[in-house]
């Protein structure tokens, strides 16, 4: 059986993409539980099935409050253009969205009827049958 995994709370706030004096009003409201275990010098952190059950809720509530409406495509990512190019058909969209830097190949035309130029806010909303699960160690 693996062992849980507690995520200090600035860790938790880069994953859910908050500043960590947001997840510390989280935690002093009782809306994330938090403890202050032995092995982290007293410092508060979550577990991770914890973190992991209010970062469901707080995607699906942050999603709807957000853009208002719901999708079977879960995976939005709401970024910068920060380039576009543009050929006779295709156009290359990048957004950074927090860390995460997304690439999209449209048509020249959907680009310009989106506008889509570096500065413009943005949504990346992904939909994808494949996806590859990577788990990172401590």
């Amino acid at each position: 059986m693996t062992q849980t995994r507690a995520f200090r709370i600035g860790e938790a706030a880069e994953l859910l993409g908050v500043s960590s004096d947001t997840v510390r009003r989280w935690i002093d409201a009782g809306r994330l539980p938090a403890d202050r275990g032995g092995e982290s010098g007293g410092h508060r952190t979550i577990a991770g099935p914890d973190l992991a059950a209010f970062a469901a809720t707080f995607a699906d509530t942050e999603m709807r409050e957000r853009y208002g409406a719901v999708s079977s495509a879960r995976n939005r990512m709401r970024g910068i253009v920060t380039r576009v190019v543009r050929d006779g058909v295709m156009a290359q969209v990048e957004i950074q969205a927090g860390p995460h830097k997304i690439v999209s190949l449209m048509s020249r035309e959907a680009a310009d009827e989106l506008g889509l130029e570096p500065g413009v806010l943005s949504v990346a909303v992904v939909k994808s049958t494949n996806v590859v699960v990577e788990r990172i160690e401590p």
